[in-house]
């Protein structure tokens, strides 16, 4: 893997290692004076880049024990995998994101959320940690959850697991932008799990999940005569059923089915956290640049993300709007809008998504910025696993 799976980042690493073993991978990094792990390159930033080596955990033997109502599982499995593993036990994650295919640890360092309104982060119970000195630790303070990878290579993940349960999907058309603006709390209380896509010209589609035996609310717009893809105009072949067809949760909480790479060509992503107390007058914000932000985005997704414990999560503390453009692949159009987006909107951003907030305005929005700053150089003193990324927004180690 040299690039990220957009193709807009090349990862600058001398060599890119895939090991076998729990053991290779101890002697790999106790080797080695830089280290950071990919997981299935979905990143749009370069969080996963390294000038050292790059390692991937996908060859290492796949871990998942379920104890009670937890699951130990390999934090490089992708999310696909473990989905099939749970819903084979009787089991299942609270929650999804759209794209199946991205990895248990990568997903988590990010703060990736996933349908309903809780971000995978949030189901996290330990983390079992391989540092530098190729000493292992089990890791369970919420700053160490988003680790952005800086903490070491994460070779396990317990998580939180529920009983499986059914989901039906159902999409809805021609809902007018000012219904979605009046009626946003009701909308994203209507079901499980709600998305409201909107182009910036004046409408929104919403995707409705509904958990089989939760009650149901009423939505506004039309019920969709056939399968509905996210982006404006694509077949919908690789989304997940719709039409309220009944089904196991992970083949509905997804946007896209795990069979299929959901690609509509090259993109970039960038996702904004806003308050839900600020939702509005950030989405009245926004669309009064509509003009500018429509001929470069594909779609933009609309979420609620509840307020959770990691320190790093763009949703720390305070219930949030998560507001997520798909653009087209004009790099350098895109990083020229994002400033006035940030300017207005204030967000906290996705770490896993193009965003240009400088390292100060970001660290004034996290409370616990300094400490996680700390935990950094507790796990890392000598900086093995400190890159580019993490050097512009906490520093370099004391250490290197």
């Amino acid at each position: 893997m040299r690039t990220n799976w957009a193709g807009n980042v090349t990862f600058t690493a001398a060599e890119v290692v895939t090991p076998a073993t729990a053991e290779d991978l101890r002697a790999l990094v106790r080797g080695s004076s830089a280290v950071h792990v990919v997981g299935s390159g979905h990143s749009f930033s370069p969080i996963a880049d390294t000038t050292g080596t790059l390692v991937s955990l996908a060859g290492l033997p796949e871990v998942f024990e379920v104890s009670g109502s937890t699951a130990r599982v390999s934090a490089g499995m992708t999310l696909a995998a473990l989905a099939v593993h749970l819903e084979n036990a009787g089991l299942a994650l609270h929650t999804l994101p759209s794209l199946p295919h991205i990895t248990v640890a990568g997903a988590i360092a990010t703060a990736t959320h996933g349908s309903g309104s809780h971000s995978l982060s949030g189901a996290v119970r330990s983390m079992e940690v391989l540092r530098a000195d190729g000493s292992t630790v089990e890791l369970t303070s919420p700053g160490a959850v988003v680790s952005l990878g800086g903490l070491g290579v994460v070779t396990a993940v317990t998580l939180d697991v529920v009983p499986s349960f059914q989901v039906e999907q159902t999409v809805y058309e021609d809902v007018a932008w000012t219904t979605l603006l009046v009626q946003l709390e009701q909308i994203f209380a209507g079901a499980y799990s709600v998305s409201a896509f909107v182009d910036w010209q004046g409408g929104a589609t919403l995707f409705a999940k509904h958990r089989v035996g939760d009650p149901r609310a009423a939505f506004p717009g039309r019920p969709a005569s056939a399968p509905v893809h996210p982006v404006p105009g694509q077949p919908a072949l690789h989304c997940t059923v719709q039409g309220g067809v009944p089904g196991p949760w992970h083949e509905r909480l997804p946007h896209f089915r795990a069979e299929f790479t959901p690609s509509v060509g090259e993109e970039l992503q960038t996702e904004y956290f806003v308050p839900r107390t600020r939702a509005v007058t950030a989405l009245r914000a926004l669309a009064e640049m509509s003009t500018v932000i429509s001929p470069l985005v594909q779609t933009c997704e609309i979420r609620t993300v509840s307020d959770e414990d990691a320190w790093l999560s763009p949703a720390y503390d305070r219930d949030s709007l998560a507001i997520h453009f798909t653009w087209v692949p004009n790099t350098p159009a895109v990083l020229a809008l994002l400033p006035r987006l940030e300017e207005a909107i204030a967000p906290r951003p996705h770490w896993g998504k193009l965003f240009t907030v400088p390292p100060a305005l970001l660290a004034a929005r996290y409370p616990q910025w300094d400490a996680f700053r700390a935990l950094l150089t507790e796990h890392d003193p000598k900086g093995v696993f400190r890159n580019e990324f993490l050097t512009r927004y906490f520093g370099s180690s004391a250490s290197s």
